[in-house]
């Protein structure tokens, strides 16, 4: 290996070191599981590694691997959407308590919510509202219409209100 092959692993090595926690937390976001997380996380790196000494802008790398990490995602659900084991509806472990945060029963509420989205619907949705980013930025990405991102981001949004009243609604116990 010559130095310059040298110098891009470390700075590769680097930028992984300081990019890793952070790609983490937003594969969650996409795909709901610490593990699938992980997983997501490696595949996108593999992906960023495999295209290092080509990429000219190194300022612009979180971008970048955001991009393919969402494409990533949406190219794995698409590919497996009729091979993938259904999970059961409830959880080995008990319930948690009812006096718990109430903040992270909202946000199993919202992760469960968005899991029923598809995979393009819920990569609009991390998007433009987790990443905050324009419609223009997220039709860039998404390799879509401007339009497109509008339509369907509302379409999303219109149904993860349905979704998140009907498992937020006081079950009744008669």
């Amino acid at each position: 290996m010559n130095r310059l092959d040298e110098a891009h692993e470390e700075r590769f090595a680097r930028y992984v070191v300081g990019a890793r926690p952070a790609l983490r937390r937003k594969a969650f976001v996409l795909v709901g599981d610490w593990f699938a997380a992980d997983d997501l996380v490696q595949q996108t790196l593999i992906t960023v590694y495999r295209s290092w000494e080509r990429l000219d802008r190194h300022d612009a790398l979180s971008a970048y691997t955001r991009t393919v990490m969402v494409r990533l995602f949406i190219d794995e659900r698409r590919r497996h959407r009729w091979t993938r084991e259904l999970l059961q509806g409830s959880l080995p472990e008990p319930e948690p308590a009812a006096e718990e945060m109430t903040r992270v029963g909202d946000r199993m509420i919202l992760l469960k919510a968005l899991s029923t989205l598809s995979a393009r619907q819920r990569s609009l949705v991390y998007l433009r509202y987790w990443e905050d980013l324009s419609i223009e930025e997220v039709a860039r990405i998404m390799d879509c219409s401007a339009a497109t991102v509008r339509s369907s981001t509302s379409r999303a949004l219109r149904i993860l209100r349905e979704r998140i009243g009907v498992l937020s609604a006081p079950r009744r116990e008669d």
